[in-house]
């Protein structure tokens, strides 16, 4: 089969596939989550939380980040990507949008998706009531409990969310990757800088990015589902 076909063949099939592929990824990612959690209410990752925090301070004084003093100045900056007021900001412009391009549901999916998001996180740092770590002074203020960390979940529920439409927009894969690069890598920043500031455990960003990317999946794959089921609907008439 020339190569030109062979293409064709795998992009013809692989949407049918789209949403089983999607619930083995929930599936491993529910897993991940599952496990860290024990290992984390039963006290077994504190050794590697520990190691990984005092890593990034000076050991002849913990309250010093290591690196230049303008490090910590972008950390800040970056932490401050993944905050609430930031991105209440980009879910309301990106809900304006959609508002203003007459496409009421997509607009609807975004809000929904990000506050649902939001709420989810709330309810799992009640849940787990996980103290902030103390072996390190905070170099920012950080309010509730410590796990999962809302940074690292919220960052990831919005950038990979909002990545994904945008990709979807788009015909040529270079492009998709590229934006897909960024929302993961903007994800990772926001994670890493809570740590670097001393405001949460490595376990809590890794639960987070977990429990985000979980979240985002799941959103997309009922915004799928919805779309199609409004496909059929049009279709039957």
């Amino acid at each position: 089969m020339p190569l030109s076909q062979a293409k064709f063949s795998i992009r013809k099939l692989l949407p049918e596939y789209v949403t089983e592929i999607v619930v083995v990824i929930l599936s491993l990612g529910l897993f991940a989550f599952i496990k860290l959690t024990g290992e984390v209410v039963n006290g077994e990752s504190a050794g590697f939380d520990q190691q990984l925090l005092l890593m990034l301070r000076n050991p002849a004084d913990l309250s010093d980040p290591i690196g230049p003093q303008w490090l910590e100045v972008i950390v800040r900056d970056l932490t401050a990507l993944g905050g609430v007021v930031n991105l209440s900001l980009l879910t309301i412009a990106v809900c304006g949008y959609f508002l203003l391009q007459q496409r009421q549901r997509m607009a609807l999916f975004v809000l929904l998706s990000i506050a649902g998001g939001s709420l989810f996180n709330s309810l799992l740092k009640e849940l787990f009531e996980r103290p902030r770590p103390d072996i390190v002074p905070h170099i920012t203020d950080a309010a509730m409990s410590s796990f999962p960390s809302g940074h690292a979940m919220m960052s990831a529920v919005a950038f990979l969310t909002l990545g994904a439409l945008l990709a979807n927009a788009c015909d040529k894969l270079r492009i998709k990757l590229y934006i897909l690069g960024w929302s993961l890598l903007l994800t990772m920043l926001v994670g890493v800088s809570r740590v670097y500031l001393g405001v949460h455990w490595p376990t809590d960003i890794i639960a987070g990015w977990v429990a985000g990317g979980l979240w985002a999946l799941l959103s997309l794959l009922a915004l799928r589902w919805s779309m199609k089921e409004k496909r059929k609907g049009v279709g039957d008439k």
